[in-house]
C-alpha cells in the first residue's frame, strides 16, 4: 500500500497509521498542511472495503481541509482521520477512547471534529483523553447545522449567478443523502419553497423527509439524473465522474458531500457541459466555521453571520471562473493556494 507514490498524496506532511488491538482500533491520521495553523479536519468512521481505500479517502479528505479553512480564510490547515470499521457494530468507548490518545499524541499538530460516522457523543468520549477533539456536547456541539445553512447559501449565490434569482422559491432540488446535514437542508430549502426530490439508502430517512417537507422520493442510483435545477450531492464523495456527468440533468450541482469529483478533470467536464459547479469546500465549510467561533468563545448567531459569507466567496468564484473562462473548481483552488502556499522555506524562518 504505498504512500508517498499514491495518486492522492499531494506533499502531506505526515501520515500516521494507528492500531491498538486491545480496542480493535485501526485508523489513519493524515495532516496535509499546517502554514496556517494547526491542521484541523473530521475523524471518519466507515466500513471501507480496503486499507488502501481508507488510505485513499483520508488523504483526499485531508488535502480538502487545507483548501477549505483557506478559502474561508480560517487559521487552520487540513488533516483527517479515518477509523476502519462500522460505526453500527464495531464501534466502542475503549476505540474510541484509543483514537483520543493517538490525536493527543500529535501535541495538538492534528485537532479532529465529528464526520460520517461519528457523533457528538463520540467527541465527548474522545475529549476524556484529549483536549484537541471540537464539537463536544459542552461547547459548541454539532457543527451540522452550520454547514446545512451554508451549502444553503451557496446555492442562493449559483441560482443568482446562473438564473437572476434571489431566492430558492420554486427551484427544483434533488437532494442525495439525508444524514445530519442532508436533512437539515432540506428543512432550509422548503421554507424558502423549493421543490423536493430526495434519496437515501436508508428508507426510514426518505420516508421522514416526505413527511415533513412533502418530497418525491427517488431511487439513489437515478437521483443524478432527474431534470432539476439544482443537484445536491450530500453523501460520499467522488460521485461526479466519467459516468456520472454525461447523465446529469442539473443546471447546477451544490451539495455538502466532500470531495464531489472524482478527478480534477472532472470540473472542466461540468464546465463544458454548462453546469455551474459550487465547489464542494467552499460551500460546506460551516461546519469549520462553526468550529473556529465556539473556540473564540462566539455564538451562534455569529456562526451564521459569519457562514453567510459564503455567498459571497461562492459569487466571486462563478463570477472569475466566467471571466476567465475555467471551471470553478480551479479558480477556487487557486485562490485558496494564494493563501496557504509559502516560498520554500519560509516556515523555517516563520
Amino acid at each position: 500500500m504505498p504512500v508517498f507514490t499514491s495518486p492522492e498524496y499531494s506533499n502531506h506532511e505526515q501520515v500516521v497509521f494507528c492500531c491498538d488491538p486491545d480496542s480493535g482500533l485501526r485508523a489513519i491520521i493524515a495532516i496535509h498542511n499546517t502554514n496556517l495553523g494547526p491542521a484541523l479536519g473530521g475523524c471518519r468512521m466507515w466500513p471501507f472495503e480496503s486499507e488502501a481505500e481508507a488510505l485513499r479517502d483520508v488523504l483526499r479528505l485531508s488535502r480538502g481541509m487545507t483548501y477549505k479553512s483557506a478559502i474561508t480564510g480560517l487559521p487552520y490547515g487540513g488533516g483527517k482521520s479515518v477509523i476502519i470499521g462500522d460505526p453500527k457494530t464495531q464501534k466502542s468507548d475503549a476505540l474510541l477512547r484509543a483514537m483520543g490518545r493517538f490525536v493527543d499524541g500529535l501535541g495538538g499538530r492534528y485537532h479532529t471534529a465529528e464526520d460520517v460516522g461519528t457523533t457528538v457523543a463520540d467527541m465527548d468520549i474522545l475529549r476524556r483523553e484529549t483536549a484537541y477533539a471540537h464539537g463536544s456536547s459542552d461547547a459548541g456541539g454539532d457543527p451540522s447545522p452550520a454547514t446545512a445553512y451554508g451549502v444553503y447559501m451557496g446555492m442562493l449565490a449559483a441560482v443568482e449567478f446562473k438564473f437572476g434569482r434571489d431566492s430558492l422559491a420554486g427551484t427544483s432540488v434533488a437532494v442525495q443523502g439525508l444524514g445530519n446535514v442532508g436533512r437539515r437542508l432540506c428543512r432550509y430549502l422548503a421554507e424558502d419553497g423549493a421543490q423536493l426530490l430526495v434519496t437515501d439508502i436508508m428508507d426510514d430517512a426518505v420516508e421522514a423527509a416526505v413527511a415533513e417537507y412533502g418530497t418525491t422520493p427517488i431511487p439513489p442510483a437515478s437521483i443524478h439524473r432527474e431534470k432539476v435545477d439544482i443537484f445536491a450531492p450530500c453523501a460520499l464523495g467522488a460521485i461526479l465522474h466519467d459516468h456520472s456527468i454525461p447523465e446529469l440533468g442539473a443546471k447546477i450541482v451544490a451539495g455538502s458531500a466532500n470531495n464531489q469529483l472524482g478527478e480534477a478533470r472532472h470540473g472542466e467536464m461540468l464546465r463544458q457541459r454548462g453546469i455551474l459547479y459550487a465547489p464542494d469546500y467552499v460551500i460546506n465549510a460551516g461546519g469549520l466555521i462553526d468550529i473556529y467561533i465556539e473556540s473564540q468563545g462566539g455564538d451562534q448567531e455569529a456562526v451564521l453571520e459569519r457562514t453567510g459569507h459564503i455567498y459571497e466567496t461562492s459569487l466571486s468564484i462563478f463570477e472569475r471562473a466566467a471571466q476567465e473562462k475555467a471551471p470553478t473548481d480551479r479558480i477556487a483552488d487557486s485562490m485558496a493556494e494564494e493563501r496557504f502556499t509559502r516560498p520554500q522555506g519560509a516556515r523555517e524562518a516563520a
